[in-house]
C-alpha cells in the first residue's frame, strides 16, 4: 500500500529546510568573519613583530631564524584549530537545534491544520449520515474559518435542496396515486358489470395492465428517492433473513415463468433500515425472474466474505454484453428490446438496489455470465455485536 504524504509531513519538512538553509548561511557568514579577523591579528604577522621587538632590545643584534618560524607557525596553528573547533561546534549545534526545530515544526504544524482536520471529520460524517451537522469553527477570522463558513453555507444549502425533493417526491407520489386508484377502481368496476361486451373487457385488462406500470413506477421512484437520502432506521438485521423472505415472495412469478429458485444462506449481519434492505433483495430476485428464460434458474447466496456481508444473485437469461453491465444500474434502462420481451418493468431495479446500497455504505457489482444472465453481488459493512 501506498503511503500518502500529508500536508503536515510537508510543512514540518519545510521548516526544518529552512532553517537548516539559514543555519548553513549564518555558520558560513561566521567562518568568513572569524577568518578574517584572524588573519588581522598578531599571529599571523608574528614573524615581523618579533623580530622588531627583539632586534630593538637586543641591540639590533641578529636573532635565530628558528625562534620566528616557531613562533609563527604556532600562532598559525591556532588559527586553524580554532576555525576547525568553530565549524565543528556549529554544525553540531546546527544539527541538535535543527532536531528541535523539526520538532517543534510538528507540533505547530499539527496545531495549525487542527481546524482542517476538524473540517475533514465533519465532511465524512455528513457524506455517511445526514446533512443536518455543521463544522461551525471557532477562532480568529482567518482563511480557514472562511473555507469552514462556506462549507457549512454549502451543507445548509445541500440540507435545503434534498429536504425538498424528498418533499416533492413525497407530496408528488400521493397526488399521482390518488388519480391511478381512482383508475384502477373504475375499470374493475366496468369489468365486473355483466352486461360489458367483450371488447370492453379487453379494453379495461389493458388499461388494467398500464395502470399497474404506472403505479411502479411511482413506488420505484418513491423507493429510489427515499433511498438516496440519509437512513432513518440502523437496525440489526441478517441478509440471510432478508432473503428467505425475498424469495417466499417470488416464489409465484418464478413457478409462473417456469424458474426455479435455489438458496443457500448463511448469517450475514448489517445494520441498516430493514425495509430498504428488503426492497433491495426483492428488486434483485423480481430482475432475476423477469429476465430469465423457461426452464431457467436463480441461485441466492448469503455469506460473509473478510469484513464484508454479501447477498449474490445470479440467474439464467439472455446474454449481455460486458458493455452493457454499467448501464443497467441506470434509472430507466433496460436491455435492448431484440434480447428480452417487454416486462412491463419500468427500468428502475438495478438503479433502486445500487442506491440503497449505497445509503449503506455497500457497493454492488455485476458481471455477465458466458452462458447468459447476470451476478449480482452487494456488498455491505458487516455488524459485530458488541
Amino acid at each position: 500500500m501506498k503511503r500518502q504524504s500529508t500536508i503536515r509531513v510537508r510543512l514540518t519538512l519545510l521548516y526544518a529546510g529552512a532553517f537548516f538553509l539559514a543555519g548553513a548561511i549564518l555558520i558560513a557568514l561566521m567562518y568568513f568573519y572569524l577568518n578574517q579577523s584572524l588573519e588581522r591579528r598578531p599571529g599571523v604577522g608574528a614573524t615581523r613583530l618579533v623580530r622588531e621587538y627583539l632586534a630593538e632590545r637586543a641591540g639590533r643584534r641578529p636573532v635565530s631564524e628558528d625562534l620566528y618560524e616557531a613562533l609563527t607557525r604556532q600562532a598559525e596553528q591556532h588559527r586553524r584549530d580554532t576555525l576547525r573547533a568553530m565549524l565543528v561546534w556549529a554544525l553540531v549545534s546546527l544539527g541538535a537545534v535543527g532536531l528541535a526545530a523539526g520538532g517543534f515544526g510538528w507540533l505547530l504544524a499539527g496545531r495549525a491544520l487542527r481546524p482542517l482536520q476538524k473540517i475533514t471529520a465533519t465532511a465524512r460524517r455528513v457524506a455517511d449520515r445526514s446533512l443536518h451537522e455543521r463544522i461551525a469553527l471557532t477562532g480568529p477570522d482567518d482563511e480557514i474559518k472562511d473555507l469552514a463558513d462556506t462549507f457549512d453555507a454549502m451543507l445548509e444549502r445541500l440540507d435545503r435542496a434534498f429536504d425538498g425533493q424528498r418533499r416533492f417526491v413525497a407530496n408528488a407520489s400521493h397526488e399521482l396515486r390518488t388519480p391511478l386508484t381512482i383508475n384502477r377502481t373504475l375499470i374493475e368496476v366496468a369489468m365486473d358489470d355483466p352486461a360489458a361486451p367483450e371488447a370492453t373487457r379487453r379494453l379495461g385488462a389493458t388499461l388494467l395492465e398500464v395502470n399497474r406500470r404506472n403505479e411502479r413506477l411511482i413506488d420505484g421512484l418513491l423507493v429510489l428517492a427515499s433511498s438516496e437520502q440519509r437512513l432513518t432506521e440502523h437496525t440489526p438485521v441478517d441478509l440471510a433473513d432478508i432473503a428467505a423472505r425475498a424469495t417466499t415472495v417470488a416464489d409465484d412469478a418464478a413457478a409462473q415463468a417456469d424458474v426455479r429458485i435455489g438458496a443457500n444462506l448463511t448469517a450475514a449481519p448489517v445494520t441498516g433500515d430493514p425495509v430498504l434492505l428488503e426492497q433491495l433483495a426483492q428488486n434483485l430476485l423480481d430482475n432475476a425472474v423477469r429476465y430469465n428464460r423457461a426452464a431457467g434458474w436463480v441461485s441466492v447466496t448469503t455469506r460473509v466474505a473478510g469484513d464484508r456481508a454479501e447477498l449474490i444473485v445470479e440467474n439464467t437469461g439472455p446474454r449481455v454484453p460486458p458493455f452493457e453491465v454499467d448501464g443497467l444500474f441506470e434509472p430507466f434502462r433496460r436491455l435492448a428490446p431484440d434480447r428480452v420481451a417487454d416486462s412491463g418493468n419500468a427500468g428502475l431495479g438495478l438503479s433502486i438496489v445500487r442506491s440503497v446500497a449505497q445509503a449503506h455504505g455497500g457497493t454492488v457489482r455485476a458481471t455477465a455470465r458466458a452462458d447468459g444472465g447476470l451476478t449480482v453481488t452487494v456488498s455491505l459493512p458487516i455488524h459485530r455485536a458488541g
